[in-house]
């Protein structure tokens, strides 16, 4: 590393035992740390802007003399403080949260240094709780030469503190040469800064820096360190990768009696995409190695046969297989769909969920640790403690990024035996660009069913405003009188008074009045389990007609008759989660139909996410729009999904520096491998101990 960049934070001044003990809780022990402490956003307090050239929705700073003082009371307490600077025009600041001694200063005459967010009020411009600061009539404070950094905070350590304590760190900055671990000439085509610059840069930008570009992450100061963030991570996912391909694992070959009888049995033929992708899981389970691959496919295109024709391989193999879904609902449509391919050949599948209690647990237990359970299927409860398998070679984990690092460590520890861990075969339905999935799985094999099954009808997507909302309601009527059902799904539970929004619990009380000769039924995700699990029941059982439902219903649901999907306020939803939805319908024989319900007027972006619905049903295309469409961080469900956690970077927004990243990672592991530890050390530091999670 860099000299100085693991020097404590304890060196500096003011840091006390104290102090030292709130940094560290949010994992700040080295001025490196500090360093990489960015800025949330700026203020501009390099000018002095007239009043007469302040405008709504700006962000300025102004000086001027009281003119008034008011206070009023009534609606609730209110200050408004008058300020005019002689250029003809006046700024009127406004307090709704004051003391006294607070107005006693503000005396008419006296001067004033004002910085906010400028809006229009019932007297022109004004600024809501302002930063202020009193001038005496001789004091001149000099105007700052930066712009102010705006910190993430750090509980128990004041701003100002941070502000202070970020500074001073950067005063041990080390020379560019010494800081700089990758030099530019191994990014050829990117004409970016030096680390050196980028951080200085982002801790204090020189005025006149465009706060659009720092606000939507395009400034070269922060591509040049998001640069050096993407690649940590591919870096430490590779090496992730490496770690545990060190270790052994149960190869899986055998005559292949098995999947050709599950082929057999199966009432369908298998696509050429999912050929393809057997072909591929078999050769890597032949292997003596740990399997790590990712199966990326559409709603309905058939993931769940790979994943069995896989499970009996390793039955075959006389080991055992574990399937974890992350909730309840896609764990038993899994354990419905094995049971139904897999006992026929004599495999027993067994179950194991939460609600799995008294004798049925203690036997299923049993069953897992003397090796007759030979597939197991559940949900995060096949991760406890206590939860022992006799021989688990091969753990199947659907929708990954729904899992934290510790409970995949936990199933896969599960299968741990000396050196060897058990394959591991990856599913998810949400599909990600190529340039993305590529980096955010760099740990894995990614391999794309992109086909769907034959039989399969095309679902027919029209967008409806919420005006016509009778005739959908007319329409749904029709439906369930020929023998189909139908979804309507809401986007929020209760109603509330600052989104428009039909609530679920509302909209399944209106439609039971519509529609009295149906049978309708409500889901949501604020109902126990058990309740939940028996309405999906009932609506797979045809019990039901109408499933009033939250997104909870967005994966896992496989309801063949069911060919009528209404989405309410389509247009609060993102491209992926209304392609996932969609997905639910268009199962069966029956010509299928979604509409998607929205409020008028439309914003830009709403319009072109409903006009990609009608258009399109292929996944992978509407995850490259929601890509463009969308930009940084929300396509991969923001920076929460458990894919990657990143300080600067954003996979959406930066992926035209993805390829580079890539070769770049490769250059470092086979030519220069210290560097690559340091770029690691650097960014991630210690969460590369969850290596081949």
């Amino acid at each position: 590393m860099a000299r100085g960049a693991d020097a404590s934070v304890t060196g500096l001044p003011g840091v006390g035992p104290r102090v030292a003990a709130k940094l560290a809780a949010r994992g700040i022990t080295r001025l490196q740390d500090l360093w990489l402490h960015l800025p949330l956003r700026y203020e501009d307090r390099t000018a002095i802007t007239p009043m007469r050239d302040l405008f709504p929705g700006g962000v300025a700073q102004a000086e001027g003399r009281i003119e008034a003082v008011e206070r009023g009371f009534r609606y609730r307490p209110t200050l408004r403080v008058v300020l005019a600077d002689g250029s003809g025009a006046s700024l009127v600041l406004r307090f709704f949260h004051f003391r006294a001694a607070q107005v006693a200063q503000f005396q008419p005459g006296r001067r004033m240094r004002v910085y906010g967010t400028l809006r229009a009020g019932g007297q022109g411009l004004e600024i809501v709780h302002p930063s202020y600061r009193l001038l005496a009539d001789d004091e001149d404070p000099a105007l700052n030469d930066t712009l102010d950094p705006v910190y993430p905070a750090i509980e128990g350590v004041g701003p100002g503190v941070v502000v202070r304590l970020a500074a001073e760190s950067l005063k041990q900055l080390p020379p560019a040469d010494e800081l700089e671990l990758v030099p530019a000439r191994m990014w050829p085509g990117l004409d970016l800064p030096g680390l050196r610059e980028a951080l200085l840069t982002m801790h204090r930008p020189a005025p006149g820096t465009s706060l659009v570009a720092l606000s939507e992450g395009r400034h070269p100061a922060q591509r040049r360190l998001a640069l050096e963030e993407l690649l940590a991570h591919t870096l430490s996912l590779r090496r992730q990768r490496m770690q545990l391909q060190r270790h052994g694992a149960t190869p899986l070959g055998g005559s292949g009696r098995l999947p050709a009888a599950l082929l057999e049995v199966l009432p369908f033929a298998l696509t050429a995409a999912q050929r393809r992708v057997f072909d591929q899981v078999r050769v890597d389970l032949g292997r003596g190695e740990p399997m790590l691959r990712l199966v990326q496919g559409d709603v309905g295109s058939g993931k769940t046969v790979v994943a069995a024709l896989a499970a009996v391989m390793a039955v075959e193999a006389g080991a055992q297989v574990a399937l974890v879904a992350p909730t309840e609902l896609l764990a038993e449509q899994h354990l419905e769909n094995f049971r139904g391919w897999l006992q026929p050949l004599g495999i027993n599948v067994v179950w194991l969920a939460g609600k799995v209690a008294g004798r049925a647990r203690r036997e299923a237990l049993a069953a897992m640790a003397d090796g007759s359970a030979q597939v197991v299927v559940g949900t995060h409860a096949l991760m406890q403690e206590g939860v022992a398998f006799a021989h688990l070679a091969l753990c199947i984990v659907d929708e990954q990024h729904r899992f934290g690092v510790h409970q995949r460590l936990a199933l896969r520890d599960k299968g741990r035996g000396g050196d060897s861990v058990p394959h591991q075969l990856v599913m998810t339905a949400t599909p990600i660009p190529r340039t993305l999935a590529m980096t955010a799985y760099a740990d894995l094999d990614v391999s794309v069913i992109d086909e769907l099954p034959p039989g399969r009808t095309p679902v027919r997507t029209v967008a409806v405003s919420a005006d016509r909302r009778d005739e959908v309601v007319e329409r749904i009527r029709g439906a369930c009188a020929q023998g189909r059902q139908a979804y309507w799904v809401c986007t929020l539970i209760e109603d509330s008074d600052e989104v428009m929004a039909q609530a679920a619990q509302s909209t399944f009380e209106q439609l039971g009045k519509a529609l009295p000769e149906l049978r309708v039924g409500l889901v949501h995700g604020r109902m126990k389990p058990r309740e939940k699990q028996e309405v999906m029941r009932a609506f797979k059982a045809g019990e039901l007609d109408l499933l009033v439902s939250t997104t909870v219903i967005e994966v896992g649901v496989d309801v063949p008759n069911a060919s009528l999907m209404l989405i309410e306020n389509a247009e609060r939803l993102g491209l992926a989660q209304l392609h996932q939805l969609r997905g639910r319908v268009g199962r069966g024989a029956e010509a299928s139909t979604c509409v998607l319900l929205y409020q008028a007027p439309l914003s830009a972006l709403a319009r072109d996410r409903l006009e990609v619905m009608r258009e399109t049903s292929d996944g992978f295309r509407i995850a490259e729009k929601d890509l463009e469409l969308r930009g940084p961080g929300e396509l991969l469900g923001t920076r929460q999904t458990g894919l990657a956690q990143f300080r600067v970077a954003d996979l959406a927004r930066d992926c035209d520096m993805l390829p580079v990243v890539r070769d770049l990672a490769d250059r470092l592991l086979e030519e220069c491998p210290q560097v690559a530890d340091a770029v690691v050390e650097r960014w991630i530091g210690s969460a590369v101990r969850f290596a081949g999670a």
